[in-house]
């Protein structure tokens, strides 16, 4: 591109009386004081139009959109009336056949009918220079791919007189009614697109070429192309974000013609199906991602990573342009903020009333923050929630049957959904994961669906600082527990070698039997050098008894799960629900990946070559969790790797590929250290050994170190609130469960006396396997506990019978109060002296079945996806 293009909008605006909050049919007093040069009445006399002059840069244009914008409420509020941007505003006037006059309209009138009458819809229109209209009608056909991405973007019309319409842009809904709306006619010249408009108004279907309204066009007079498919945007800042992808999309376009490159040459059906998936869901669910390469097949990827990978590929015009770091800052804005439609619905969130929306849309259309009354939220009854019944603390319903405020909007759109919907979106949410291959498999059995609900779970702002900070503390603590007690050592040990323990205990903070006891202790642990991070990823299980009170129920230091299938599960249930919104916005969940691949690097030495080369280590298909060490290796943009894919040699650890091999500088660890150990590598040896000594020397970083499991059982469980004392100097942020360790002759009585009280665990279980539940369990069963108690007091604790809180499940045929846990993903990294300490939003809730508290998938239990409020 030689010269820089030029660029020009046009916004469509809907007049709304400021009293009623209803579209008014008023635009001729507006009209009569308005320049005509830069406003223009539309079809109906409810809307009307701004022209932007001819702006060389996105700056320019942005000033001008302002101006506009600004111009038009001077004018309109004194008549008492209000301008919005939005595909569509809520509150219609009951009459809709208010026609703006002119015989061009009049004559749409009398030939569409039901149409016109219903055009209460506005968009956004860009307009960009290109030296003539062959070249025009070529740049149509190779942008039209993309469009979709941009209508997400703009999506803003969840609702359509007076009803929530279940998708993001319904604007587009409504304007794909007319018989020449849609992706671009199949034509490769001016002289093809002139004939096909000449053949549209010889058949009757249009009167003049202004009615070709394609998502994408070229001018009809003048040699531009004109982007068509948006909705109005409430937020300047996301026109001016479509105007720069626009631009430099035109710019990519010609340099692909200029270069010779073919059209590419999606299915017209599957371009408007992109585009369907777009305005149901906005930016809130997947889109459809049409790789120009013929041989990808289209596929479903979040908007944050379809997005980004748009932003990336027109980094070179967007940097000809200028346009590079505005357009970046303002796609990463948007990401965050998520869709202007997700904005509405939150509005609506607050009290259930459609004015709200409106107010909050003539604020934003002006660049203000909206300005609410201070009106209490209103409690909701739900339908859904007829016979719902809990019998201890839930998360989303009061003891009188309430829905809590956060929930309010939630429960809204449930109930629109009502039992038949929510049955026919399980079975869509079956299907979906079906096609994605979410699967789970607990011991020899078949891989299974990944047991998901429905209903989301909500983590207030308030509960999750909360939380961060707590769950911040303990994993500090922890990983200087491990240092110490693999690092030096003072007391001799009751293995009977020269083994010996830690400063903790020495000190008599610890007992030494509890170290020495652990099943997950390691003489490997004692390899890892001193400066490494031991707990690079942690999952944390948590609790709740009442609304302000969370426990920790139990540390996972080894190989945790769960970031995966949090992340999936919060792209299914947007894919199956996407008007589902919190009301006061949802941390998004794109950025993990990009945190956890940080984590590895900061193991490795960033200033020697290859120090990226890392990988995600697994056992393979074989893995209960291989569906989630896929997911997380793709989004990390790293190789998934069985020890068959290794070589180890005094050098480092190898990678061997059909190419040849490269050497790894860090390996996320997802499969247990014993199989590690007894793993043979690509030359058919054993890998374990050759694999430690590999750590030791500094050649690789194994993340989570081995040995890691002396700090995550059962009975060290009891012993970490000391551990935050000793090593922090600080008091514990959240409580344990209260744990009796049998261990101790005191303790032991004292449970054997209680156990049909208690929770009885075996200190070396997992999954949920071997608990007891002392007051729901057999007297027989309670015996054989007893008795296991007895001949090894060491491999048993005892927990006071904490009411796990309920929420909302859907059971198949109505909700339920199912008991919850949440498991919490706290990352450390190695950028200085000590590592710094990031709590992930990719929580999991798990769900026990009907009338049991243990979640744990392995006995039944679920997920759902988590949402934590910003």
């Amino acid at each position: 591109m030689s010269d820089l293009p030029l660029l020009g909008a046009e916004e469509e605006f809907h007049v709304v009386d400021l009293e009623t909050r209803r579209s008014a049919p008023e635009v001729d007093a507006l009209l009569a004081q308005l320049d005509g040069a830069e406003f223009a009445p539309e079809l109906q006399r409810s809307l009307v139009e701004t022209n932007t002059p001819v702006c060389a840069g996105l700056d320019e244009l942005r000033q001008h959109l302002q101006r506009l914008r600004g111009t038009l409420e001077g004018v309109a509020q004194p008549l008492g009336l209000g301008v919005v941007a939005a595909g569509t505003v809520p509150l219609v006037a009951p009459t809709g056949d208010d026609i703006s006059a002119g015989a061009r309209y009049e004559r749409m009138q009398h030939e569409y009918q039901l149409l016109v009458r219903e055009q209460h819809i506005c968009g956004a229109q860009v307009h960009v220079d290109v030296p003539d209209r062959d070249i025009a009608v070529q740049v149509v056909r190779r942008v039209a791919p993309y469009l979709p991405t941009l209508l997400a973007i703009s999506a803003s019309s969840p609702y359509w007189r007076g009803r929530d319409t279940g998708y993001a842009s319904y604007r587009s809904m409504v304007w794909s009614r007319w018989p020449t709306a849609g992706p671009p006619g199949d034509v490769e010249t001016a002289a093809d697109y002139d004939a096909m408009v000449a053949e549209l108004i010889a058949s009757g279907t249009i009167s003049d070429p202004g009615m070709v309204y394609f998502d994408i066009r070229p001018s009809a007079h003048l040699p531009t192309v004109e982007l068509r498919v948006c909705d109005a945007c409430p937020q300047v800042d996301d026109v001016v974000l479509i105007a720069g992808l626009f631009r430099a999309l035109v710019g990519r376009a010609r340099e692909d013609l200029d270069a010779g490159l073919p059209i590419p040459a999606p299915r017209h059906e599957l371009l408007r199906a992109a585009s369907w998936r777009a305005a149901r869901s906005g930016l809130e669910g997947d889109l459809v991602d049409l790789s120009p390469d013929p041989r990808t097949m289209p596929q479903l990827v979040s908007p944050p990573l379809l997005v980004g990978q748009l932003v990336a590929y027109l980094r070179p015009q967007l940097e000809e342009l200028g346009d590079w770091e505005q357009v970046l800052e303002l796609s990463e804005a948007t990401m965050a903020r998520g869709s202007a439609a997700a904005g509405q619905r939150r509005a609506f969130g607050r009290r259930g009333e459609l004015t709200d929306v409106v107010d909050s849309l003539l604020a934003v259309t002006q660049g203000r923050t909206p300005a609410y009354e201070p009106h209490p939220a209103r409690p909701v009854t739900s339908e859904l929630l007829g016979a719902y019944h809990p019998t201890s603390f839930d998360e989303a319903v009061d003891p009188n049957g309430t829905v809590l405020p956060h929930y309010g909007w939630m429960f809204r759109a449930l109930d629109r959904m009502g039992p038949r919907g929510m049955v026919a979106a399980e079975s869509v949410l079956r299907t979906e994961q079906r096609a994605r291959g979410v699967t789970f498999r607990v011991g020899d059995e078949p891989d299974r669906l990944f047991p998901l609900d429905l209903v989301p779970r909500i983590v207030t702002a308030d509960d999750w600082a909360g939380l961060t900070v707590g769950l911040t503390q303990r994993v500090r603590a922890l990983e200087a527990f491990v240092r110490d007690v693999y690092g030096e050592r003072r007391h001799t040990s009751s293995r009977g070698g020269a083994e010996q323990h830690g400063r903790i205990v020495a000190d008599g903070v610890v007992p030494v039997a509890v170290v020495d006891d652990a099943p997950g202790w390691s003489r490997l642990g004692k390899l890892v050098p001193e400066d490494a991070v031991r707990i690079a990823v942690a999952g944390i299980d948590l609790v709740r008894d009442r609304a302000d009170h969370w426990l920790v129920l139990e540390d996972n230091l080894r190989v945790p799960s769960g970031i995966g299938y949090s992340i999936t599960s919060r792209r299914l249930i947007r894919s199956v629900m996407p008007d589902l919104e919190a009301p006061a916005g949802v941390v998004g969940l794109e950025s993990v990946p990009g945190k956890l691949r940080a984590a590895l690097l900061s193991a490795t030495q960033l200033d020697e070559p290859g120090h990226d080369e890392v990988a995600l280590l697994t056992v393979g298909p074989s893995d209960s969790a291989f569906y989630e060490h896929s997911l997380l290796a793709e989004r990390m943009g790293i190789p998934v790797v069985t020890p068959r894919d290794l070589q180890v040699t005094d050098d480092g650890v190898y990678l061997v590929e059909a190419g040849g091999r490269r050497r790894l500088s860090a390996l996320y660890r997802r499969l247990d250290e014993r199989t590690l150990l007894t793993a043979t590598g690509s030359d058919q040896r054993l890998i374990g050994r050759a694999m430690c000594n590999a750590v030791a020397r500094g050649k690789v970083a194994l993340l989570n170190a081995l040995g890691n499991g002396v700090a995550d059982d059962k009975l060290v469980y009891a012993y970490v609130p000391q551990m935050i004392s000793y090593y922090l100097g600080e008091e514990p942020v959240l409580d344990n469960v209260p744990t009796y360790p049998c261990v101790d002759p005191d303790r032991r009585e004292e449970v054997l006396d209680r156990l049909d009280e208690l929770v009885l665990k075996p200190v070396d279980g997992y999954g949920g396997q071997g608990i007891v539940i002392g007051p729901h369990a057999e007297r027989g069963e309670l015996d054989d506990v007893a008795e296991a108690i007895r001949v090894n007091p060491a491999g048993w604790v005892a927990q006071d019978l904490v009411s796990l809180s309920t929420h909302p499940t859907f059971s198949g045929e109505k909700l339920e109060p199912r008991a919850v846990d949440l498991r919490a993903f706290v990352l450390q990294s190695r950028w200085g002296p000590e590592p710094t300490v990031e709590v992930l939003p990719a929580a999991l809730s798990r769900v026990a079945p009907a009338g049991s508290m243990i979640v744990n998938s392995s006995r039944g239990g679920g997920a759902k996806d988590t949402w934590v409020l910003r």
